[in-house]
C-alpha cells in the first residue's frame, strides 16, 4: 500500500488504538473535504457549461474570497465566497432534470436577434434557471431535456456517451431500400461525415412517408440534411426519445420533471462524475462548521 503523504507536517508515529485527532480550531474545509474543481462547481450552479466556465476563469472574471482566479484547477467546497463578475454564486441545488415538449415555431436559445419567440419565454414561470441539453431547430418539435446542472447537460451531450436520439419524420419523396441502406452505413453531406443513421419506413401516405429515425450523434440538423441527401424532404420532425427518456404522452408546451430518485438509477452507472446527492458537501451553507472527527485526540 502506498504511504500517505502530507506536506508541512513532520512524521509522527501514531498508535493504532489511539489515532490522532485534528484540533477543531485548526481544521479548514480542505482538511475534511477534497472539494471539486471550480469549473464543474460553477457548471452545477447553472452558470453555464463546464467549457464556458473555464473560459470565464481564463478571462479573469471569477474570484474566490476576493481573489481573482486564473486557473480552472482550483478546488472549492462551497464554503467560499465565489463571484462571477460582481454576482455571488450560490451553492448548487440538487441535480434536477425535466422533459419538455417543444412545439414547432420556437427557438432554442435565450434570446433571438430577429425577435422570434424562444422556448424560455414560454416555459412556466416557477421553473428554476435551466439549460437545455442540445437543441431542436425552429421547425422541429418533440422531446427537449432541460436541467439546472450545467455539468450534467454537458455530459449528456458528449458523443462518447452515445445517447440514442429517436425521431418520427414525415418526408416527401420515394423511399427505397437502397436509400435506407446508404444511411445505415453512414453518409457525407457537404463535406461533413454523419455516422450510422437507422431509418425504417412506417407508413406511406401518397407522396409523403412516415419514417422512424434513430442516431447517436445529434449534429446540427442532421436528420433533415441526411434525408435530404437521399432525396427525401422532411416536412415534419418530432423527437420522441433521448437516451432513456421519452416524450410519451407529454402534450405540446408541457414540462414534466423526471423523478429525482430515478436519476441515479438511469444515469449513475453511465455518468459517475455527476453528483446526484442533494445533501452533498458542496451544497452545505458557508457558515456550517466541519463535521466532528471520529478520531480521538492523542494524549
Amino acid at each position: 500500500m502506498a504511504e500517505r503523504r502530507e506536506t508541512g507536517r513532520p512524521k509522527r508515529p501514531v498508535r493504532k488504538t489511539r489515532p490522532l485527532r485534528r484540533d477543531k480550531d485548526k481544521t479548514t474545509p480542505q482538511d475534511w473535504s477534497e472539494g471539486e474543481r471550480i469549473a464543474k462547481y460553477l457548471a452545477r450552479a447553472g452558470v453555464g457549461s463546464r467549457r464556458a466556465c473555464e473560459a470565464l476563469i481564463e478571462a479573469g472574471k471569477v474570484s474566490i474570497n476576493g481573489e481573482r482566479l486564473m486557473t480552472p484547477a482550483r478546488k472549492v467546497t462551497g464554503r467560499e465566497t465565489i463571484r462571477v463578475g460582481r454576482k455571488i454564486i450560490q451553492p448548487p441545488d440538487a441535480t434536477r432534470l425535466w422533459r419538455y415538449h417543444k412545439p414547432a415555431g420556437l427557438i432554442t436559445t435565450n434570446a433571438d436577434p430577429a425577435g422570434r419567440t424562444t422556448i424560455f419565454e414560454q416555459l412556466p414561470k416557477d421553473l428554476p434557471r435551466v439549460v437545455t441539453i442540445g437543441r431542436l431547430d425552429i421547425n422541429t418539435e418533440g422531446l427537449l431535456l432541460m436541467t439546472n446542472d450545467g455539468a450534467l447537460a454537458r455530459a449528456l451531450e458528449l458523443p462518447k456517451h452515445a445517447f440514442e436520439r429517436r425521431y418520427r419524420a414525415r418526408a416527401f419523396g420515394l423511399v427505397d431500400d437502397r436509400k435506407l441502406e446508404s444511411l445505415a452505413s453512414g453518409i457525407t453531406v457537404d463535406g461533413e461525415r454523419f455516422g450510422a443513421i437507422e431509418a425504417v419506413l412506417d407508413q406511406e401516405t401518397g407522396s409523403n412517408n412516415w419514417l422512424s429515425v434513430s442516431l447517436k450523434e445529434g449534429k446540427k440538423r442532421e436528420v433533415r440534411r441526411a434525408l435530404d441527401a437521399v432525396g427525401l424532404t422532411v416536412n415534419r420532425l418530432i423527437r420522441t426519445h433521448y437516451g432513456p427518456f421519452e416524450l410519451a404522452d407529454l402534450r405540446p408546451g408541457a414540462v414534466a420533471e423526471v423523478p429525482p430518485d430515478r436519476l441515479p438509477e438511469v444515469l449513475g452507472p453511465i455518468l459517475p462524475e455527476i453528483d446526484f446527492e442533494p445533501e452533498a458537501r458542496s451544497r452545505e451553507k458557508p457558515d456550517r462548521p466541519p463535521p466532528k472527527s471520529r478520531f480521538r485526540k492523542r494524549r
